[in-house]
């Protein structure tokens, strides 16, 4: 077995270290999320937390780690004589793989015997391993829907049910969550993240020193593992009775009337959704005084309690970074002091400190936004003459529904039609593998012409495995949009471009909520860029959307065929997402030799192929050419206006009865 890294050697993360610690002393707060770029030791931290968590005292030979003072009166390996003797066994760490199957989350049941025998045969999942320990999800945001839905099922009540055509299981499933991930890989649910109690964001040092103690440290202990954690053996041990003196410290740990005022002002001061915060924020902060090895909780707790616990709930849409204010929250902190609760931390908010929430960052485009001339269709220089600045987006709306035709089988998301393993029933067919979802009905009328002959004599039905059929379903899938953008100079004539932005942020938000794939091409002048390959990071996306700038000319071609050149490549690594290509222009080619004509033998490559595509037309104005529909109906696909694109445009609605009536 592998000697874990150990969790005092691990170097700077100051706030992932106590966030983690707080979650050992206090299991109640409701677990972690570690953001951050890759390389920053988020998994070694989480990893090394094991070795010092207390022992667990269970009752011996339940697979589902029952407690001998009060076993789980339901417990499937029960039932257990409460107050009897346990058997102590290190606390777990359970790793539950991204790509996993449901089946191994929650459990399996063996269908054939349930209905043959009637026994139920449960081998249990990952949910019942971790039962009094830590679950780890490395790459969390990468997760499955079906899976957050779980985790989020069994978070909420403590509990994991397995259910096969009306045979259950259930068994407690109490668990510490703990989170990794890049933000850049994109974000979490929303109700996913709130699960989390605590969320730190770390990053790889800046400072020389640091730098070269991280890496000495990694060199020292890839040579000899056992050695280096023998020679942090002793501050692991002072940890490690730190947590024990803690979580004993902890029930006297008084929460004042102060105190609690101040939890509640910090939640309503920053808006936060329900009541959550405020809960966390005072096990957090209770937890942070038995900690420090105090009996009061102080104001300085408060603010630790509320830098841990608000920023990922403060978080108005996908694309706000979390993070707080801390000139308000001091200045939050100071105003609902009163005589009989603890003063605030430190100097306070200072003069004027914070005021209100900052706006997000608006880009380099808040300076000069209305000063971009009209037209602007001349090659731009090498110098940046004929570049204009990024012009801010609209304020974004929501967008009709834009899917693939048919029926895919790629992953699980909610754009297009799909074969899937959650949704409606649409039929039955023999099981390639694991049984996973029977079909009942089908699995009868397999069975019946033989029971004569399998010598049927009672009720039961006998069934063999040739008789089992699987459920075939029908749910949605996610895809790929592929966003392919005009930047060119004709596009900022009449400030054309801040609509244009404002549509595909909206369109991004969008493939954010239906768990889409996003990647972005740009063309202008006389070339056309992969601004951003394809990633499930629409924050990504949005951030350079939101720093594009226009000029020049129009090189339609070059942007079809770059976007052909991405899906290409794209097909190779993920053969299973059907794509969608979302070209954003006026259509008006003017860039290389015959444009117009290059253009439309590059739009015919995706006819051919059969790839999904729907034209923004961004014409303005009283005099329209057109040009967005030819292109459409050369790619093979259907064109919208910038008012169609709206899921409240009459126009829009006017135009699919039109469409359906033909």
């Amino acid at each position: 077995m592998t000697t874990p890294f150990p969790f005092t050697a691990v170097v700077g993360q100051d706030d992932l270290r106590l966030a983690l610690l707080l979650n050992a002393v206090s299991p109640s707060v409701g677990g972690v999320l570690v953001r951050g770029e890759k390389g920053t030791a988020k998994s070694t931290a989480v990893r090394a937390l094991t070795t010092l968590l207390p022992e667990v005292s269970v009752v011996p030979g339940c697979r589902f780690s029952c407690d001998p003072a009060s076993p789980d009166p339901g417990c499937p390996d029960g039932p257990h004589e409460g107050g009897g003797g346990g058997a102590s066994r290190p606390a777990r760490m359970v790793e539950l793989p991204v790509g996993a199957s449901e089946d191994r989350l929650v459990g399996a049941l063996d269908i054939e015997r349930a209905l043959a025998e009637g026994v139920k045969a449960f081998e249990p999942g990952l949910l019942a391993a971790a039962h009094r320990g830590i679950l780890y999800v490395d790459e969390v945001n990468l997760l499955h829907d079906h899976l957050v839905d779980l985790l989020l099922d069994a978070a909420a009540m403590g509990a994991s049910y397995v259910e096969r055509e009306g045979v259950s299981v259930r068994h407690a499933a109490r668990f510490l969550l703990v989170g990794t991930m890049n933000p850049e890989e994109g974000e979490l649910r929303p109700q996913l993240l709130d699960r989390f109690g605590l969320t730190v964001e770390v990053s790889a040092s800046r400072e020389p020193e640091k730098r070269v103690e991280v890496v000495r440290r990694r060199l020292a202990y890839d040579d000899d593992p056992a050695g280096f954690a023998a020679r942090w053996a002793d501050e692991e041990a002072a940890v490690r009775q730190r947590i024990v003196a803690a979580r004993e410290l902890l029930p006297s740990v008084r929460l004042g009337d102060g105190a609690l005022r101040q939890i509640a002002a910090t939640c309503a001061a920053f808006e936060v959704d329900g009541m959550r915060a405020d809960i966390v924020m005072a096990r957090t902060a209770t937890a942070l005084a038995a900690w420090a090895g105090r009996t009061e909780v102080l104001a300085e707790d408060v603010r630790q309690a509320a830098l841990l616990a608000l920023p990922h709930r403060r978080r108005r849409n996908p694309f706000d970074a979390p993070g707080l204010d801390e000139d308000k929250l001091d200045e939050t902190l100071e105003e609902s002091s009163g005589d009989d609760g603890p003063d605030p931390d430190g100097d306070g908010g200072g003069p004027g400190g914070g005021g209100g929430q900052p706006e997000p960052d608006e880009g380099p485009a808040g300076d000069g936004a209305g000063a971009q001339p009209e037209g602007g269709e001349g090659e731009p220089a090498p110098g940046g003459a004929g570049e204009q600045s990024p012009a801010p987006a609209a304020e974004p709306f929501r967008t009709k529904v834009l899917s693939v035709p048919g029926i895919g089988e790629g992953a699980a998301g909610r754009r297009s039609r799909a074969r899937t393993e959650h949704g409606r029933t649409t039929g039955a067919r023999r099981p390639q593998g694991a049984l996973t979802k029977l079909h009942l009905a089908a699995t009868v009328r397999a069975a019946a012409p033989h029971q004569r002959a399998r010598g049927r004599s009672g009720r039961g039905l006998v069934v063999r495995r040739d008789d089992l059929r699987q459920a075939t379903r029908e749910g949605r899938e996610g895809n790929l949009v592929l966003f392919v953008v005009d930047a060119s100079g004709s596009m900022a004539a009449r400030q054309r471009m801040g609509a244009v932005k404002g549509a595909v942020l909206s369109l991004l938000l969008d493939a954010y909520q239906r768990r889409d794939k996003v990647g972005l091409v740009t063309f202008r002048g006389s070339a056309a860029d992969v601004a951003l390959p394809p990633t499930s990071s629409v924050d990504a996306a949005a951030a350079r959307l939101e720093s594009l700038p226009t000029g020049g000319r129009t090189p339609l071609a070059a942007g079809l065929l770059k976007a052909h050149d991405v899906l290409r490549v794209e097909r190779l690594r993920d053969p299973a997402r059907r794509a969608l290509v979302v070209v954003v222009t006026d259509a008006r080619a003017t860039g290389g030799p015959e444009p117009v004509a290059l253009a439309s033998r590059a739009a015919r490559l995706f006819a051919a192929e059969g790839v999904a595509s729907v034209v923004v037309d961004c014409e303005s104005g009283p005099v329209r050419l057109g040009l967005a529909g030819r292109l459409a109906g050369e790619l093979g696909g259907t064109a919208v206006t910038l008012d169609e694109l709206r899921a409240d445009s009459i126009a829009g609605l006017v135009k699919d009865v039109q469409r359906r009536a033909a």
